[in-house]
């Protein structure tokens, strides 16, 4: 017996690899949620982690960065903000 697919359609989706109950620590929304500068998530705003291992969406630690009473610090636990990269496993300092 042979079966012929006429047509198929694919689903899918995808989660950040962080606990399941944790939030921008800036803009309080879900990390499976967009930003208040995105239109969808995922889509220009991914994930920055520091290396003191707090999480924030990107456009929200780079605008918290700019300010001048940011002083380069996390918001979270206010040590210097460096964020790693854990595609290619390089860190990087954003001041």
């Amino acid at each position: 017996m042979k079966v012929k697919i006429q047509q198929w359609n694919a689903v899918a989706t995808w989660r950040w690899d962080i606990p399941e109950d944790d939030v921008c620590g800036i803009c309080q929304v879900h990390f499976d949620g967009t930003c208040p500068t995105c239109k969808y998530p995922g889509d220009d705003c991914s994930l920055l982690s520091g290396k003191c291992g707090h999480n924030f969406h990107m456009h929200c630690i780079l605008e918290w960065i700019k300010q001048d009473s940011a002083k380069g610090q996390c918001p979270m636990c206010r040590q210097r903000f460096e964020w790693t990269e854990p595609l290619n496993g390089t860190t990087a300092d954003i001041t």
